[in-house]
């Protein structure tokens, strides 16, 4: 019993240590190791949830949508973003010229906004959502899984969940990251492989 209680006393210390070091290594790793805008989610390649958002009240001549409006045959960027979401203002000019391409559509999701913030942030800074659906409650932004705004999901044709991008969109994700996850969602291979 006498020999085990030196080594007790020597090594009990170190054992919380350890832990300690090891948890701090991978709370490291997992801060810079990958692209944290690229979180999957939980929907990647499942359908959107049900939901059916009304427009921006007072936003002049651009309508909500629903899920079925996701499921035209063509490719949507749905962005959730809001007003007072600094990082949204930072990606506007992003999503302004996404818009001017004729190969994207864009919508989005207000989230948790007073609708005279989100016309007045529309207003101010240009509008290039074709329609825009408002989210007071969060609760369809709960449903897609959000973590916070901005963030920007491509759906395909068939209305199925195909890329998320956590986070602004910033000059070089366009070419790198959105117009290839936008060309993958137009991809009839991937209807082949589900």
């Amino acid at each position: 019993m006498s020999d085990q209680a030196p080594v007790a006393r020597r090594y009990g210390a170190a054992v919380p240590v350890a832990i300690f070091a090891s948890l701090a290594a991978l709370l490291y790793l997992a801060l810079f190791w990958g692209d944290p805008s690229e979180i999957p989610t939980a929907l990647q390649d499942k359908p959107v949830p049900e939901f059916t958002l009304p427009p921006v009240e007072g936003l002049q001549s651009i309508p909500g949508f629903a899920a079925e409006d996701l499921k035209t045959g063509v490719p949507t960027i749905v962005n959730v973003w809001a007003s007072w979401c600094a990082p949204c203002r930072v990606e506007h000019p992003i999503l302004m010229q996404l818009a001017t391409r004729d190969d994207v559509r864009l919508v989005g999701i207000n989230y948790k906004d007073a609708p005279e913030n989100a016309r007045r942030f529309l207003g101010t800074l240009g509008n290039p959502f074709q329609a825009v659906g408002a989210d007071r409650t969060g609760r369809t932004a709960i449903d897609w899984g959000v973590y916070g705004v901005p963030e920007t999901f491509i759906v395909d044709g068939e209305g199925l969940i195909r890329f998320k991008h956590v986070g602004p969109i910033e000059p070089e994700d366009i070419e790198n990251v959105i117009l290839p996850a936008l060309e993958n969602a137009k991809s009839p291979a991937l209807d082949a492989l589900n």
